[in-house]
């Protein structure tokens, strides 16, 4: 189980990993081992409640492909286990950046000291590209 917050929780089952050989520069190990991960999870078909997915379909990440599928590729590191780890560590932030509610912004208007400061800020800035002018006798 891949724990997002305390009442939610994601069973493994629900997510895709296969192992795929990494890219760049690795010497002879690289074309003879798979270490990186390549992690599909379906939000569709996941078990998260329907709030959830709806924010992450709504998300706009590009981790997140048209028809509702995360996909995470983790290939930092040099083992496979820490790649997995990495991509679901990955997930699990992605998640759990949907599931903190934001407080609404109550506007404000600057305060009459603010205001004054501004304009005396500006005054200034003239009256310095005022003596730039050409002098005259």
């Amino acid at each position: 189980m891949l724990q997002i917050t305390d009442r939610t929780t994601i069973p493994i089952s629900e997510i895709s990993i296969t192992a795929i050989r990494s890219q760049g520069a690795g010497g002879q190990n690289v074309n003879k081992v798979a270490t990186a991960i390549h992690l599909r999870f379906d939000i569709n078909a996941s078990s998260l409640s329907p709030l959830y997915k709806e924010r992450l379909l709504n998300l706009g990440d590009q981790r997140i492909t048209k028809d509702g599928i995360i996909v995470i590729k983790a290939q930092q590191h040099r083992t496979q286990e820490q790649n997995k780890e990495d991509a679901l560590k990955r997930l699990q932030t992605l998640i759990k950046s949907v599931t903190v509610i934001s407080p609404k912004r109550k506007p404000t208007k600057p305060s009459r000291g603010a205001k004054n400061k501004r304009i005396d800020s500006k005054t200034k800035r003239g009256e310095i590209k005022a003596l730039r002018g050409k002098i005259t006798d």
